[in-house]
């Protein structure tokens, strides 16, 4: 790269924000052309910040796709909602995403939470309106008109995360406002979280597709082994944490029945995503309240 390529070089962090299944994963992905953000119909699937980098021959973005924002119950919460302030806190851009569907039924009314933590930062801020294929164009028009009355958004941009519509310009628009700086990761790299951690996301997905009620809210997963192997399958042993022996009897189900099923689907997907046979080895621990207690979640990453 020449001198004057990098001057011109822009580089920061994009911020995406909303309340909870609004397509924050789901445009993540869909910007990045891969999978590494989890999703599901269940809302509070993502607990982590999580960076996804796109790079372009004069720019790169570090897209940090967050939790969304709720009112904490417990204390896991209160992690997740830190770790989505943090994203806005090292954000270059703030993209607040919102469900056009909801939108037009009235439901701008329930973003002032995170309306008051974005404001507070003077930040460039990209109102997101997702899902535009499940409404009509003249809805969307209307909604465009009505938001600008209510927060003075730098920008609005109508997309299909699902369909990748519009995300061309979304990303032209955000690369505009970064600033000028050389690029933070090298160019083949669309993650600086390590294999191991997409691994326990896709167990974990894996859950919150195949289980109901609480079950997926009081799991999560720990990869205690990770192996490499050239010539051999990659062996992997994950333990899944419950909070309750009952809720441990379901994951396993009647003669282990649930629980391989389980790590059948995960090991074709972990498959898939580290090119590599897997042997997949899964245990089910119960460990009291792990949601309330710091250190536990400290040791399980969050």
């Amino acid at each position: 790269m020449t001198t004057t390529e990098q001057s011109e070089f822009r580089t920061g962090y994009a911020a995406l924000v909303g309340e909870p299944n609004v397509g924050k994963s789901t445009l993540l992905n869909a910007i990045l052309g891969q999978k590494i953000s989890i999703v599901t119909d269940k809302p509070q699937t993502t607990r982590h910040k999580i960076a996804g980098i796109v790079s372009g021959t004069q720019s790169q973005i570090v897209f940090l796709d967050t939790p969304g924002i709720i009112k904490p119950a417990y204390l896991l919460q209160e992690v997740m909602m830190q770790f989505a302030a943090s994203a806005i806190d090292d954000a270059d851009v703030i993209l607040l995403l919102v469900d056009a569907e909801k939108i037009k039924h009235g439901g701008f009314t329930e973003q002032t939470d995170t309306l008051e933590k974005v404001s507070v930062h003077k930040k460039p801020t990209f109102l997101v309106i997702n899902k535009i294929d499940t409404v009509e164009k003249g809805d969307v028009l209307d909604m465009i008109a009505h938001l600008h009355t209510i927060y003075p958004f730098d920008e609005v941009y109508p997309i299909s995360a699902l369909k990748n519509y519009g995300t061309r310009e979304l990303v032209a628009g955000i690369v505009k406002r970064l600033p000028v700086h050389p690029p933070l990761y090298p160019e083949d790299i669309a993650s600086e979280a390590p294999e191991k951690f997409f691994v326990g996301e896709i167990i974990r997905e894996k859950i919150f597709k195949r289980y109901s009620a609480e079950i997926p809210y009081s799991t999560t997963v720990d990869i205690i082994e990770f192996k490499e192997r050239s010539t051999k399958k990659h062996f992997i042993s994950a333990d899944i944490y419950v909070e309750r022996q009952s809720q441990k009897g379901i994951l396993i189900g009647k003669e282990g029945r649930a629980l391989r099923a389980l790590g059948g689907d995960a090991r074709k997907e972990i498959e898939t995503f580290l090119g590599h046979e897997v042997f997949l080895e899964l245990h089910v621990k119960v460990r009291e309240q792990w949601r309330e207690q710091s250190q536990w979640l400290k040791r399980l990453g969050y």
